[in-house]
């Protein structure tokens, strides 16, 4: 008999406000157990020394986390000129430390070059993995692996300010961008070398960011749940947002209930007017409940692609 999963079977997502000084899955962890859900993934890590958005999905949600890696990011970084780190941000060992000569212009078309689409090369301290292994555990072994230039997009990258060698910087890019590259490249550009020594995510595709929440924040209503003699699910689970939110900006095929049992069921159906060419959202009803993802397949018809268990 299988073992039943501990914890409660609560479905939504939690817009954490990471803190610094800890690694993403320490922050899930803490969140999982806040609200004892029996699931919980993250949607892209954030480094210990970076802070902000965390979408953090409980339960079913975890099934779409992957829309949400797939999605644009947002970030405040500081970059420091004139020294370059093993990282590439203030954690790690000095490479260099140069003279710092660069004005106005000079940074304004070192900038310039990073918007729009370009090749990156990711940092060897950075997740993705060779041969199973994330390549951060190549670098602290001091193996190098050679990494092939990746297709990015940086959609925005403005200036807010620049005082003596540090470099405050609003970046919106693309998925599978490495902020840490950008800056480590930006230095070398200006002929100094540059580190992150402050990294915030500030957006998450089109989440708002008056929506995050701190974990003292979520630790606090326990408490106040407790001085009130209520369950603290009571105050928590109304600052979830719903699970469909991350994929929201997918089309949306409303299903009667007899098509949606077919869905649910593994079947596809025939939908006139589907699109063709992309994932779509699936609800069913009047009251348009949210049952999961589907896609056309090769036969033209509405296939389910990942479903939640309701």
């Amino acid at each position: 008999m299988a073992r039943r999963g501990k914890g409660r079977s609560i479905n939504g997502i939690v817009l954490l406000d990471k803190p610094t000084g800890i690694s993403s899955n320490h922050a899930l962890q803490r969140v999982k157990r806040i609200f004892f859900a029996n699931k919980a993934g993250h949607t892209g890590a954030l480094d210990p020394l970076a802070t902000g958005m965390l979408p953090i999905c409980l339960g079913e949600a975890t099934k779409f986390s992957q829309f949400l890696l797939d999605s644009d990011k947002r970030y405040t970084v500081t970059a420091t000129l004139g020294i370059r780190t093993t990282t590439s941000d203030s954690q790690g060992d000095l490479v260099s430390e140069r003279a710092v000569a660069v004005n106005q212009q000079q940074l304004d078309d070192a900038l310039n070059t990073f918007r729009g689409d370009i090749m990156q090369v990711p940092s060897m301290y950075s997740a993705l993995k060779h041969k199973g292994q994330p390549l951060y555990k190549y670098a602290r072994e001091g193996i190098t692996i050679e990494r092939d230039a990746r297709p990015i997009t940086v959609y925005e990258i403005n200036q807010l300010r620049f005082e003596n060698n540090e470099v405050d910087l609003d970046i919106h890019v693309s998925k599978g961008t490495y902020i840490r590259t950008i800056v480590d490249d930006l230095g070398e550009l200006l002929g100094c070398g540059a580190h992150v020594s402050m990294l915030r995510r500030t957006q998450v595709a089109d989440y708002p960011y008056q929506r995050m929440v701190t974990v003292d924040q979520l630790e606090a209503l326990i408490e106040q749940a407790k001085e009130s003699d209520v369950s603290p699910y009571e105050l928590l689970d109304p600052l979830l947002l719903a699970m469909d939110s991350a994929v929201k900006n997918y089309p949306e095929i409303n299903l009667s209930l007899e098509m949606g049992d077919y869905i649910l069921h593994g079947q596809p159906v025939q939908i006139s007017g589907a699109p063709d060419d992309t994932i779509v959202r699936l609800t069913v009803g009047d009251e348009h409940t949210f049952i999961g993802v589907g896609q056309m397949n090769d036969d033209g018809l509405i296939a389910p692609k990942r479903l939640a268990n309701l």
